[in-house]
């Protein structure tokens, strides 16, 4: 038997949609991937009601079909699914270094990561790397066609997970379907700044580099008290906030020693409209973490 420790991911980070991704320090989900004739899978923890245990439907089931490693994948979630921060992936991530291991295939992580996609297309209807890139290497990534960089940033993040619930199919249907050259030159420098800032490990650039005009606008709509969550977060010490991944989480990047007062602040915001939320004090973490029964 092998286990895995496998991190929750915030994928876009506002101007860097389907490219950018880090992963976190927390939540996380733990898998434990045992030989057998064939695939079977249990799931328990946050949210497990709502996720498929068919090997063709969940995220680690088409894992085990793509490596051609059948196993007994019992995943006990820490990740809520539709939550923004990666659960889907963190399934596909986790199994496929799981499973790199249990028969010894010898793949790089790299090479795990485009298979770790493949499952993410279960749960999206399309294999993207986004999340899982940062789930298996850690830091913060950029993928880019059939390239990965990663880069072994350390920062303070705050993650706030609402009590609302959106799909990523459902999140990507609400996006423009073309931008103006304003705006593509908008997103391209707040980009570049999130990397250098990334790259420097430092907040301040990095929270000017999530600034987005097309992407987190559209999705902004779809969370309840959005503005009003990003107003005191930045009032508490925050400088950037964004949608993290597909929502509903927000990310806000503090200044150092204000992620406590940015968390409470921000839950206190959802909470002024009516709604529950769990706040994380997290930071960029690593990847996925193998341990052997």
């Amino acid at each position: 038997m092998v286990i895995v420790r496998a991190p929750a991911t915030v994928a876009n980070l506002g101007s860097g949609f389907d490219v950018f991704g880090i992963a976190l320090s927390h939540p996380a989900d733990i898998i434990h991937v045992q030989l057998a004739e064939e695939t079977t899978i249990k799931v328990t923890g946050a949210g497990s009601q709502y996720i498929p245990v068919h090997p063709k439907k969940n995220t680690a089931g088409v894992v085990a079909e793509a490596l051609d490693a059948p196993a007994n994948i019992t995943i006990n979630k820490g990740i809520r699914p539709a939550s923004g921060l990666g659960s889907s992936a963190a399934s596909a991530a986790g199994t496929a270094v799981a499973l790199n291991a249990l028969y010894d295939k010898g793949l790089s992580k790299e090479e795990l990561v485009w298979i770790a996609a493949k499952g993410e297309e279960a749960a999206s209807g399309e294999a993207h790397a986004d999340n899982v890139a940062p789930a298996i290497l850690g830091g913060f990534t950029i993928v880019s066609q059939d390239r990965i960089t990663h880069v072994d940033a350390h920062l303070e993040i705050v993650v706030c997970l609402p009590e609302i619930s959106i799909s990523t199919r459902n999140a990507r249907e609400v996006l423009p379907k073309s931008l103006d050259l304003g705006s593509h030159v908008h997103t391209v420098g707040s980009a570049a700044t999130l990397t250098v800032g990334m790259l420097k490990n430092n907040p301040e650039l990095v929270g000017h580099g999530l600034a987005d005009s097309v992407v987190t606008p559209a999705r902004a709509k779809l969370i309840t008290g959005y503005e009003s969550v990003q107003i005191a977060a930045i009032e508490a010490g925050a400088v950037g906030v964004t949608v993290g991944g597909s929502g509903p989480t927000v990310l806000a990047i503090p200044k150092k020693g204000q992620s406590r007062a940015v968390a409470s602040a921000m839950v206190g915001a959802f909470f002024s409209q009516g709604i529950q939320s769990r706040a994380y004090q997290t930071r960029i973490g690593g990847g996925v973490d193998l341990y052997l029964d």
